[in-house]
């Protein structure tokens, strides 16, 4: 794998990267902070229905996420739209700033696009220097669970 493959980002979620790597790491806490406060809350039909929610247990903190992939006609699978919705405890605010950024990065993309996301994406934002790789093992998860769900609702 080339190092442009092995980085690949659809521009939204690199965008975000450069808004974290031009920060000094501690403001790139307070930035994943802003991340948690704006993530939005899941829409009735999920909180209603938290057993159609999927658990990232590579996560420290409880964070459930499901995908839907838009089914319009006579647009090709690559070329739906993909919608994503997470759950995490306001207490958790790393876990929600991970959530926050794979949100405002991938929500709306192309099944094309959110599928050729790097899986070492969550790795390029600078934040390995502010918290755990542990935590940021949760991330990788998270978008992992993402585009195991999109293949799955496109086949």
């Amino acid at each position: 794998m080339s190092e442009d493959t092995a980085t690949t980002m659809p521009a939204s979620l690199a965008e975000i990267s450069r808004d974290f790597l031009e920060l000094d790491p501690k403001d790139r806490l307070q930035l994943l902070l802003e991340f948690a406060d704006e993530l939005p809350d899941l829409p009735a039909r999920y909180a209603d229905a938290p057993e159609k929610l999927e658990q990232v247990h590579e996560c420290q903190s409880p964070l459930f996420l499901v995908v839907e992939v838009a089914q319009e006609p006579g647009v090709d699978t690559d070329d739906q739209v993909v919608s994503l919705f997470f759950s995490a405890p306001r207490e958790a605010p790393t876990t929600r700033g991970f959530a926050g950024i794979l949100h405002e990065g991938l929500d709306g993309l192309s099944v094309k696009e959110v599928l050729a996301t790097s899986d070492q994406a969550p790795m390029k934002f600078g934040l390995a220097e502010v918290v755990s790789p542990l935590r940021l093992r949760g991330m990788v998860a998270m978008l992992s669970r993402i585009k195991r769900q999109v293949r799955l609702r496109t086949q």
